[in-house]
Order: C-alpha cells, then structure tokens, then sequence
C-alpha cells in the first residue's frame, strides 16, 4: 500500500501572543477551549471508495423538513405507484405458443394456475402502519402447521395455506376483498398489464463469463488455462492496492427474486383458475409467482372486491345500479 502522509496538528498559540479581543474571549471559554481536541489541518492521504453498497438508511440532509423523514410522509411519496387492488399468488405450469387469429403471428406465453387464493388477514394503517391484504394459497396439512399459525388461520376461516403473501396496497379501498373470501381468475381482465414477482432458477456457482458476460481472455496468442477466467480484479497503488467493492467476480448465480413487469394477459380461463401471461416468468415449474397489477401503466379498471365478479343477473337482484342498467340494456 502507498505510504500514509503523517499528521500536521495545528495547536493554538499561547494566550500572550494572541490579541486583547481574542483573549478575552479565550478566557471566558477557557473550559470549553481546554478540553477542545487538537485541529488537524492536514488529511490522511488515502483513496477512499465512493460506492457504499448499503447506504446510511438515517441520512438525513439539513435542507429538508423533518416531517418528510416520517413515514407517513414516505407512504405519500409512495402512493402513486402502490397497487389500488391486491394481487394473487400463481403456479407456474410451463410456457406454450398462442397464434393470433387475424395477424398469424406466434406469441410465446406461460401459464399460470391460480390455487386456492383465500384471503387470511388484513393489514391497517393506524395498527400496522400500511395498508395489505395477506393471501393464502395452496394447501398444507395441519400437522405440518404450527399452533399459532393454526390459530391465525382458523380466526379467517380459512383451511392452513401453504404460502402466505402480503400485497400492499394503496388505501382502505384495496380492503374490498373480504377475510375468508376466496378470489379467482376473474380478477384479473384479457388485456391489461401486470408484473410477476417470483425466485429464479439456481444455477449454482457459476464463472465470470456465464454470471456477467464477461468475454473471458484470448484462445491462443500465449494465454494457457486462464480462457474463462475474469482478468484482473482491481488496480494496483494508484487505486488503493486493493479490490473495491461491488467488483463483479464468479459466485452464485440465480435463486434470487426477479421482477418482470408489464407482462400482458392473453387468455383466462376462470373455471380451472388460469391465468396466460405473455413472455416468460422466471423460476422452474410449479414456482410460486407473485401477480399483480403492472405499476409502469395505467390502472385497471378491474374489480375491487369479489361481490363484482359475480353474475350480472346475481347482482342486479342485489340492486347494483351498474349491473341493473347493463341487464335492461341487454
């Protein structure tokens, strides 16, 4: 490593060299001034990273009010961008091909199979500080499940669920969905927009070249059992002799959560539960998949609560004004 530049101190003078004014003032403060550190004028020569992977979370910069620190001031800034509705859990079952009747044109898509989504609790701003909807899906056998998630769920109403998911959501109108309905594929519509939240596939340990594309190092020209390796890793003294952090370097690969947005419904099928999305979703078959609605478009204009997937005949005799014009209409 470099050498390190010794520190300068720069102590105060004596007090008889000092002014009249400055004395006096010095002696007014004497306790506060003799027990004053020493002033170093001079840094520690050394090369500091400016990347910090996990940044100081209470940061807080002397311009900004105080009020925008709070967290009710954070779930503000956030609501443009928070779900109005909550999203359901899905199975992966593998990925098809659908031709458009009109175009021809082949549309690679994978189907998703939602199973069982029931709704466990709910989440409230004045008692758990944002608003959520806590889906359940799947099944799990009660002996396998323990005694106060038995309790939570036996309080819904609800059979013991093998996954358990919260989608927040923006306000109390995301509530709509009621603790121990059951929601299938008709909340969501053909067409509009929704990103998939789900782990990836392991691929173990993998190298530089497959991890990060790197381009590796020449076949011939001298090189020898060194052609997937990544080359150097950091400088030498005129970046600190050392490897900086975030330095992209073989290691484990996959296994992580990946987000895919603005996958486009295709298909739905709401008797068997399924759901087509176009493109592909990450994770192997029969992953659990997060689905929700796109936040990079436009809301959908899709039900809030399960009493709006019913029949148009069940809510017109229920006096739903919507439901009630759009029968005499027909």
């Amino acid at each position: 490593m470099p050498p390190k530049a010794p520190l300068n101190w720069g102590l105060l003078p004596p007090s008889f060299l000092l002014p009249s004014s400055t004395r006096s003032v010095l002696q007014q403060n004497a306790h506060q001034i003799s027990s004053r550190p020493a002033i170093a004028y001079t840094s520690i020569r050394t090369i500091k990273s400016t990347f910090k992977p996990k940044p100081d979370r209470f940061a807080h910069h002397p311009a900004r009010e105080a009020l925008t620190s709070t967290s009710t001031a954070a779930l503000e800034r956030k609501a443009h961008s928070t779900p109005l509705r909550t999203g359901l859990l899905a199975l992966k079952k593998g990925m098809t091909s659908i031709y458009d009747p009109e175009t021809g044109k082949r549309t690679a898509c994978t189907v998703l199979q939602l199973d069982r989504n029931e709704v466990v609790a709910h989440k409230r701003r004045d008692q758990n500080g944002y608003w959520a909807v806590q889906i359940g899906a799947g099944q799990k056998e009660a002996r396998n499940v323990s005694r106060p998630m038995l309790g939570h769920f036996a309080g819904a109403g609800v059979s013991p669920k093998r996954w358990v998911v919260e989608f927040k959501v923006r306000d109390e109108a995301g509530l709509g969905v009621g603790i121990g309905e059951m929601v299938g594929a008709g909340w969501f519509t053909k067409g509009q927009w929704v990103d998939v939240k789900a782990i990836s596939r392991g691929m173990g340990f993998a190298g530089g070249m497959k991890r990060h594309g790197f381009g590796g190092q020449p076949a011939s020209h001298g090189q020898s059992l060194m052609h997937r390796g990544m080359g150097s890793a950091g400088g030498s003294q005129g970046s600190g002799s050392r490897v900086l952090p975030g330095k992209r370097m073989p290691g484990n690969m996959g296994n992580e959560s990946v987000t895919v947005k603005n996958l486009r419904v295709l298909q739905i099928d709401e008797q068997n539960g399924i759901v087509v999305v176009n493109g592909c979703v990450p994770g192997p078959k029969n992953q659990i998949i997060r689905v929700q609605d796109a936040r990079g478009k436009p809301w959908p204009a899709g039900p809030m609560s399960t009493a709006e997937l019913k029949p148009t005949e069940v809510l017109a005799e229920a006096g739903v004004p919507d439901a009630t014009e759009a029968t005499a209409s027909a």
